[in-house]
């Protein structure tokens, strides 16, 4: 338990932060489900709009620290490979 008052404030920002960073990391996957499942269904004009949508959410979650630049660089990539790869319709 903490003892002084300085370290219970560090536990009350470490709650604060560790929540605000799961949201966030959260709200990332489900913008990433979104373009999987465009993909998955052949679509690639949807899929097309739900990257364009996915990617700053991404690149946000990247600047605030919560992923890696070079994970999302990574993702990035390989949704964009994939909807490249689709038939256009």
């Amino acid at each position: 338990m903490a003892n002084t008052a300085s370290a219970r404030k560090r536990i009350r920002q470490t709650a604060t932060r560790t929540a605000r960073n799961q949201a966030r990391k959260s709200r990332m996957r489900t913008f990433v489900k979104k373009v999987e499942t465009a993909i998955s269904s052949g679509d690639k004009s949807t899929a097309a709009l739900a990257l364009r949508d996915a990617q700053p959410e991404m690149q946000r979650a990247s600047g605030k620290g919560v992923i890696h630049a070079n994970t999302v660089a990574r993702k990035l990539s390989r949704l964009s490979a994939r909807i490249k790869a689709l038939p256009s319709a």
